[in-house]
């Protein structure tokens, strides 16, 4: 079971999932996000993905924050890109006393059953910490959405450069440190979540194809294959 509300962090989501199957494999479809994942007592850090991530589920629920792409840096205090494609603990990041006392609040207030929603001090606390942690930063890059905009939009690498008063190159390096990837990476993932989020609301694949920017449905069953590990017809049952 999953489910997901908004966050009070700004552009966050907090979720929360209890495994059906005790031990069963979870496929990760990369998104651009970072989390931080309370996993029974354990705190980890949820770097930004370049493809799927499998993971055989040891625990019995997991609650996350997961950060709008561009914000984890500023929450984490290290690029992006020093965080791609790696689960870590968050005391590698923060001081461990720190760490140690959210995961004692956090455990502390455990819930028995999250079937009927988060446990709201679990929420609170993680949010409550977020929060603190991006008041003490500079904050994300403020050109991290508007980049996000234009890759969604499909605009060419040069042209966002062009529009940022930046070289390719420049672009290249801002992206890697608050996305994790470059500008042609990040595009690539974005369009794929869409055309997923298209093909699971039944849309005809072909018109996936044509909607989300690909040059035919063999293009769109390649990439998703690419970049999920799967083909789309196995990732929207």
């Amino acid at each position: 079971m999953y489910r997901e509300k908004a966050s009070r962090v700004p552009g966050a989501v907090l979720w929360w999932r209890i495994p059906p199957v005790p031990h069963g494999v979870q496929r990760v479809l990369p998104d651009g996000c970072t989390d931080v994942i309370w996993a029974d007592g354990e705190l980890l850090v949820a770097g930004p993905d370049t493809r799927a991530h499998l993971t055989r589920d040891r625990v019995d629920c997991f609650v996350g924050l997961r950060f709008a792409p561009g914000t984890g840096p500023a929450v984490f205090g290290v690029p992006a890109h020093e965080l791609r494609d790696r689960r870590i603990p968050l005391a590698d990041l923060w001081p461990s006393g720190e760490v140690r006392r959210l995961a004692d609040r956090l455990n502390a207030d455990q819930p028995s059953r999250l079937g009927q929603g988060v446990s709201a001090s679990l929420g609170v606390a993680l949010e409550e910490m977020s929060l603190r942690r991006l008041s003490l930063s500079d904050g994300p890059d403020p050109m991290s959405a508007w980049i996000v905009a234009r890759v969604r939009a499909g605009a060419p690498v040069a042209e966002i450069a062009g529009g940022a008063g930046l070289s390719e190159r420049q672009l290249h390096r801002r992206c890697l440190s608050a996305f994790g990837y470059g500008p042609r990476t990040l595009g690539r993932i974005l369009r794929m979540n869409r055309a997923l989020d298209m093909a699971r609301a039944g849309t005809a694949f072909a018109a996936v194809a044509a909607t989300a920017g690909y040059a035919d449905q063999a293009h769109l069953a390649r990439e998703v294959r690419s970049l999920a590990g799967a083909p789309l017809t196995v990732l929207v049952r």
